[in-house]
Order: C-alpha cells, then sequence, then structure tokens
C-alpha cells in the first residue's frame, strides 16, 4: 500500500488482510477492510501522562539461546507499538511500520479482556447475572450447546462447546466463523451468512460446562449479543459509556461488525497503543479515575485471585506456555508470580501487562506473521518480567 493506486498484488484486502506482509498495513487501517462501530472516547477528559524516561536498552534477555537486547526484541516480535507506564508515568514508548501514539491498531483477542472488564460493570450495576443460563438471555439457542451454560462458563472458556480454534485451517466452523464475521470473504456459492445466525450452528458438545479451559472465540461474541439484549444499546456505544470515556482514553477505538451490524468482541476492538496502556493503569488504581468508581475493585481483585489452575492444566493452552503457572479468569489470564501478572493475549502479537502491586502496565501491538508462535509469546512475557525487574 505504498502507491496510489497500489498494484494488484500489493492492494490489502479481506482476503489477505491478516497475513504478512500485508497484515502490517492492514491491523492499523482495519476499518478501511471491514465495516465498524465507532467506540467514542470524551476529547474533554482525556487523561494524560507526564513523561518519565527509562532506558530499557540492556534488558537481559535470550532468544533461542542467544542474548536479545531490548531493540531486538522489538524488531524479532514484530512490534508495531510499545508502551510502558510506570506509576502512572510514562516511562518507554516506541512505534513502527508507520504507526503513531494516535493509531488505532487491532486488538486481535485482548479484544476479549476489554469485554471481560464491561462484564463485570455491568453485573456490578445488576444489568446481568453472572450464573443465569445463556438461554435466560437467548432462548433461541435451546437446541445449540449452549444449553444448560451460564454466563460465568462462558467468561471462564469453560463451556462444552465442539469448536476447533485452529487459525491455520482452511475449512471447517472456524472459515464458517470468520465469514459470518466479515473477516474472510464469500466464496463462489456461499450464501451470506452472519454472526448470530452461525451460533445456531454450534450444536454439538465436546464435554460438559464447566470442564476444562476450552478456548472457543465465539463464546465471547455470544457474550457481546447477551450483553446488547440485555442493556438494550449497541456493545460499542456500552464500551464507550461505561469504560472508554470514563477512564479519559485519548482516542476514540472502534469495533468490526458484521453484515448485520454484530460486533466481532472476541477479536475486532482497535485502540492505541496509549489507551491500551491505559487500561492496566485503570486495573493498578483499583478500577477507579478519581472519585469515579469505573471497574468493580471486587471484579479486579477476581481476576488476578480467581479461575481455576486444575482447568487450565487439562485446558487447550497448558503446552503453549510449558511451565508457567498460568489461569484464566473472565478473559484475562493471570502468571502466578510473588506478585501476580494480569494479561491479555492476541494472535499476531497483542498483548497487555499489569503488574498492579509494582504500578506496571506495559502494552504492545504487532504484526506478526504467525496466529500463534510459542517462542515470541514466551518472549513477550520474559521481556515483561525483566522491564519490572528494571523498573522496581
Amino acid at each position: 500500500m505504498h502507491e496510489f493506486p497500489p498494484k494488484p498484488d500489493d492492494q490489502v484486502t479481506l482476503a489477505n488482510w491478516r497475513t504478512a506482509p500485508f497484515n502490517q498495513w492492514a491491523f492499523q487501517h482495519v476499518r478501511e477492510v471491514i465495516p465498524s462501530a465507532d467506540i467514542a472516547n470524551d476529547p474533554a477528559g482525556v487523561r494524560e501522562f507526564p513523561a518519565n524516561p527509562v532506558d530499557l536498552s540492556g534488558l537481559p534477555l535470550t532468544n533461542e539461546g542467544q542474548a536479545l537486547d531490548f531493540e531486538g526484541f522489538l524488531e524479532r516480535t514484530a512490534t508495531d507499538g510499545f508502551v510502558v507506564l510506570h506509576k502512572g508515568k510514562l516511562v518507554c514508548e516506541h512505534y513502527a511500520h508507520g504507526m503513531t501514539e494516535a493509531t488505532p491498531h487491532i486488538l486481535m483477542s485482548v479484544s476479549k479482556s476489554m469485554l471481560g472488564l464491561l462484564v463485570g460493570i455491568l453485573i456490578d450495576q445488576k444489568v446481568l447475572n453472572e450464573e443465569a443460563l445463556v438461554t435466560d438471555y437467548m432462548p433461541e439457542l435451546a437446541d445449540t450447546a449452549y444449553a444448560g451454560a451460564t454466563i460465568r462458563h462462558l467468561l471462564d472458556m469453560r463451556a462444552g462447546i465442539e469448536f476447533d480454534e485452529d487459525y491455520l485451517i482452511t475449512s471447517g466452523p472456524i472459515v464458517d466463523y470468520r465469514k459470518a464475521t466479515n473477516w474472510n470473504p464469500l466464496q463462489p456459492g456461499d450464501v451470506p451468512s452472519d454472526l448470530r445466525s452461525f451460533f445456531l450452528s454450534l450444536t454439538s458438545s465436546d464435554g460438559p460446562h464447566e470442564g476444562r479451559f476450552h478456548y472457543v472465540s465465539p463464546n465471547t461474541d455470544l457474550l457481546a449479543w447477551i450483553i446488547e439484549r440485555a442493556a438494550g444499546q449497541r456493545y460499542a456505544d456500552l464500551m464507550s459509556d461505561y469504560l472508554w470515556r470514563p477512564m479519559g482514553a485519548g482516542t476514540s477505538g472502534y469495533i468490526t461488525v458484521d453484515r448485520l451490524g454484530a460486533p466481532r468482541a472476541a477479536g475486532g476492538m482497535c485502540v492505541t497503543t496509549r489507551d491500551l496502556a491505559l487500561v492496566g493503569q485503570l486495573l493498578i488504581e483499583k478500577g477507579r479515575r478519581g472519585q469515579n468508581q469505573i471497574v468493580p475493585e471486587a471484579w479486579i481483585d477476581d481476576l488476578e485471585t480467581g479461575g481455576d489452575a486444575q482447568a487450565w492444566k487439562t485446558g487447550d493452552f497448558v503446552d503453549h506456555f510449558p511451565g508457567l503457572p498460568i489461569r484464566y479468569r473472565s478473559k484475562w489470564y493471570v502468571l502466578e508470580e510473588s506478585s501476580p501478572i494480569l494479561f491479555c493475549l492476541g494472535i499476531h502479537g497483542q498483548y497487555l501487562f499489569v503488574d498492579r502491586e509494582n504500578e506496571i502496565s506495559i502494552a504492545k501491538h504487532s504484526s506478526r506473521g504467525l496466529p500463534l508462535d510459542e517462542g515470541d509469546e514466551n518472549l513477550a512475557i520474559q521481556a515483561a518480567l525483566a522491564i519490572r525487574e528494571r523498573l522496581i
């Protein structure tokens, strides 16, 4: 996308936007590829951070047994934006590949964690009941595998839904899902679909509800539908009203939608790296901004202390993070350290790490070629721990 118009082979399209090298441009221009809904900020209430730069160049990092400096880490992991906040001050900020502090970048599955915060707010306001059945809100799903599942099961990825979250396969339910969400083009003979209709196709169970951690992205999109029905408002507007405006986001975000306007809450939210780091700062400050309680403190505490360790050990991702003591709660991961680290993870290298005790928030946007890369994910965790050691 460097010539105007670009040559046909260089154009970013719905068919190639998540593949390298096209994703480097596309992840910063998603709304030019896919329809979206605005998540408005409040220009009059933007939160500013004083700068207190810290030199991270000598971080003791290794990659496949070889020493790696901080700049090498950023390049090795295809970093587009990187922001570190410590005690409410901006200590590190880096951008590459045309990105700036005002560029919204796709969060991929970090979007799920943003939904997790919104659900906590709505449960506190009695709009949602986490123990209610999915079918209490969505009776039309009574004949699907979601029958008997609760809101809590969806939040913790413990619903017994048969679904293979393989990002590299080229056919099957996950490809149908992407077409339904407007993320993949229709092929000749395909009938236009939509996200809400797609849920009716999930009729097979792969085990009991409240069993192992089983990562199924449509669970999060279903929660967004439940949220809209329970609150009587669009998901994007609720995210704006309850989180984005109150916390002082510097820039409006947006979220991709399907052909009927349903939000891709599992992966389609796009925000700046600064605003992603600000979400971490909000958790550090117990969900408050001044006198305004935005996210319930008890909900944030539960992110850190809740979750079932056994469900994780028998679940989908345990082999991806070998030896790491991790739990999953309400769309957030927690790494059990002496001071726990809450984190979010999105494919192609999107991260938010939050150490509440030491007041550190680390946000990273990337355009890595592979959706999942065990070495990259573990290198990002290594870098977060090294940055913490440098700062405390």
